[in-house]
């Protein structure tokens, strides 16, 4: 056990459904990873168990180490589930009068945003989630403005004083005002907010009020609204949450400010403006954590997986770089997001078990047992049976360490509910029933990969499999085997790799704004260089609200390292792709030029090089303006190679493993006593108090001075 008390600098952490884990990084590098059941009731003391269980293993305190950090990144899942469950706040929406009806009405693809394809392409089983804003809560006010930016309807200033006094009757907690076309030109919907608020001082009110201008000034008014919305209804709520885990820190002696994870990538303060940014951050820790370790490993293509208790997600990494999705869409909304691209299946270690009453065939999901575990649990108060109770009836996990031994796991009970409800239907033995449920989930996700990677024009054999998350070295073998990557990697502290990615991010504010900059082919100088002209203003009014955002936690203007980007397309076709800026400015041809051939460059990249069409001109739908300050960042362990033989004192012991309609004997090893250089092979079983890794006959595995177990199968 390590005791000098080297001081402590980082902290990284993933407030999952089902667990918290801890992620803490020295001054010299080095990190240690602490879990605990996750309390959605109280997410500070979930976070405060989970510190304590990863600072054991330094021999260090909580109190000793909080007013030590220097810097500290939350990543979670609060927000969402607060949107999933409907328990935001009371919001009003002013819009165009004639339009009421927009919000309620909703995209015609959120009513099947979420579903299975079986599900998506019949229309009687479509249907909308309840609105954010109830129509009852909604008032229009006269005005109007075209699609180039031109007012042809001057705003209604007695509209929207008539709309504020009744919305707040109606017992508003906060305002949004989003009118068409407004990221075109705002004049009229910064009018609005300023009556609006004008009103709202005159009868005495302070609720806050939200314009879309304000936030996300982009097209797609229902995406843009719904993304406005959110800032009110969840996001408001989830910062108090945050305050409250601040306020927690402050309470043990930490000085720092917590961040959040944000959807672009980056880590943004709890107390920035655009907190809906961070509506979904745990699945990204793990893309960021991915990215940092092929830069320092020289990994160029990664297919990330990370499998929780709930869900399976992955993101691809090609040529050191993960793509942004403009327009993604959550909690079966559509939003004006930028989001790390990434694909989810609901399914997870957590996924109920049940049997179809139509096909009498087996369903996963996409329901959780969350931190409840599944039955093998005496006190999870569960009546369904969950994928761990099958880890637990075929061997994989150890009953008397889950959690450290926090947890007590009691196999019998999985055994009889597993008998009940899937094996006897079913008319196979416990063993099998079992069996086929991680068959079939494994099957799952290697398909999803496979056709996943495939869709986009790539070959598994070009990349690596980065696999992590609670659930993920359980599953690593399954999922992967057949699928031919370069290499299948396993971080010794998967369980915590989310928020080790957290860890590694950067401290960056981002701000984007829709334009319509259009350069046909054969188009003068005078048009190309006007087009650079209309970026650069657009990148100067996003770079004052980026370092507004850092000014606001404590930064001097000048300490903000700022890097735009902009999105730019072939005219004519429906995908944009997003380019970092190769200029700073732009005012010249020349430098216009230099902007096409970076997107040329990503084009050919992404797609492939033939299938370029400059003939068709180019446009630009989208500035981005990013801005971020220097951040400590963990280092890489690297430890002196052993001998592939294991040493004596890291064998635990042999445990049955049930696969393939047969018990083995598997070797049970600590994950912590294995050194460098170990090699093991298959059938075994490697554990530690976090996690636990499955090497199934047929499969060996080796431990590199990195602490990366990197899995391969016996041919």
């Amino acid at each position: 056990m390590r005791t000098e008390a080297t001081p402590v600098q980082v902290m990284g952490i993933d407030a999952g459904g089902t667990m918290t884990d801890t992620f803490f990084v020295s001054s010299d590098g080095q990190f240690v990873v602490g879990k605990a059941q996750s309390n959605p009731a109280d997410e500070a003391q979930a976070i405060y168990e989970s510190s304590n269980d990863a600072l054991a293993a330094w021999n260090r305190r909580v109190e000793d180490v909080y007013p030590e950090l220097l810097t500290c990144v939350y990543s979670g899942t609060a927000m969402l589930n607060r949107v999933v469950q409907r328990k935001g706040l009371d919001v009003g929406l002013m819009c165009n009068k004639g339009f009421e009806d927009v919000h309620s009405m909703g995209r015609a693809l959120q009513s099947y945003l979420g579903y299975a394809l079986e599900d998506r392409i019949h229309l009687n089983t479509h249907r909308y989630d309840e609105p954010l804003v109830p129509l009852s809560r909604t008032r229009g006010v006269a005005e109007r403005t075209d699609v180039q930016g031109k007012v042809v309807i001057p705003l209604n200033e007695d509209d929207v004083r008539k709309a504020t006094r009744e919305l707040l009757a109606k017992g508003s907690q906060a305002i949004v005002i989003s009118l068409l076309q407004s990221h075109k030109n705002g004049d009229n919907e910064r009018r609005a907010r300023d009556i609006c608020l004008e009103e709202l001082e005159k009868l005495g009110s302070d609720i806050p009020v939200f314009a879309t201008v304000d936030y996300y000034p982009s097209r797609k008014e229902s995406h843009r609204t719904n993304t406005t919305v959110l800032e009110a209804y969840a996001a408001e709520p989830s910062r108090k949450t945050l305050k409250g885990v601040s306020d927690r820190f402050k309470q043990h002696g930490g000085k720092f400010d917590l961040r959040v994870m944000a959807t672009h990538g980056g880590t943004i303060g709890w107390k920035a403006k655009e907190l809906a940014r961070t509506i979904v951050s745990g699945p990204i820790g793990g893309v960021i954590g991915s990215k940092f370790l092929g830069e320092l490993l020289g990994y160029d293509n990664i297919a990330c997986s990370d499998i929780g208790g709930t869900s399976f997600d992955m993101a691809m990494i090609t040529k050191g770089s993960f793509a942004i999705k403009s327009d993604p869409d959550m909690a079966r909304l559509v939003l004006s997001l930028p989001l790390v691209a990434m694909d989810s299946v609901g399914a997870g270690a957590g996924s109920f078990v049940r049997i179809d009453p139509y096909s009498g065939s087996i369903k996963l999901g996409p329901d959780s047992a969350g931190y409840r575990v599944g039955m093998c649990w005496p006190e999870s108060g569960l009546d369904t049976v969950s994928v761990s109770d099958c880890h637990v009836v075929l061997g994989y996990l150890n009953t008397e360490n889950f959690l450290g031994g926090a947890i007590k796991l009691d196999v019998e009970r999985a055994r009889h509910y597993l008998k009940v409800q899937i094996a006897d239907p079913l008319g196979l033995s416990v063993e099998d029933a079992a069996a086929g449920v991680i068959e079939l989930l494994d099957l799952q996700l290697r398909e999803y990969m496979r056709s996943t990677i495939s869709a986009k024009g790539y070959n598994p054999a070009d990349f690596v499999c980065f696999s992590y998350g609670g659930a993920g070295p359980v599953h690593t073998y399954g999922y992967t085997e057949g699928l031919g990557f370069e290499d299948v990697v396993v971080p010794a502290w998967a369980a915590g790799f989310s928020a080790f990615g957290c860890a590694c991010a950067e401290y960056e504010y981002r701000y984007d704004m829709s334009v319509d900059v259009a350069v046909p082919p054969g188009s003068s100088d005078e048009v190309k260089q006007q087009a650079g002209i209309t970026l650069t203003k657009g990148w100067n009014e996003l770079a004052e609200k980026v370092i507004e955002e850092f000014v606001i936690n404590g930064f001097k203007p000048e300490d903000v390292m700022l890097r735009p980007a902009y999105s730019m397309q072939f005219l004519g076709q429906l995908n944009d792709l997003e380019i970092d800026s190769p200029i700073s400015a732009a005012s010249t041809v020349e430098d216009w030029e230099k902007m096409v051939a970076a997107f040329d460059e990503t084009y050919g990249r992404v797609y492939a090089t033939s299938a370029s069409s400059p003939e068709l001109g180019f446009g630009v739908t989208k500035v981005i303006m990013r801005g971020s300050v220097i951040s400590q960042k963990p280092e890489l362990p690297e430890e002196e190679l052993s001998g592939k033989e294991p040493p004596k004192e890291a064998l635990i012991g042999k445990r049955p493993f049930y696969r393939h309609k047969k018990w083995h004997d598997a070797d049970v090893w600590s994950m912590e006593a294995l050194k460098a250089g170990n090699h093991i092979v298959g059938p075994a079983v490697i554990e530690s108090d976090a996690t636990t890794f499955v090497v199934p006959k047929g499969f060996e595995t080796t431990l590199d001075k990195h602490r990366l177990f990197h899995l391969k199968e016996v041919k």
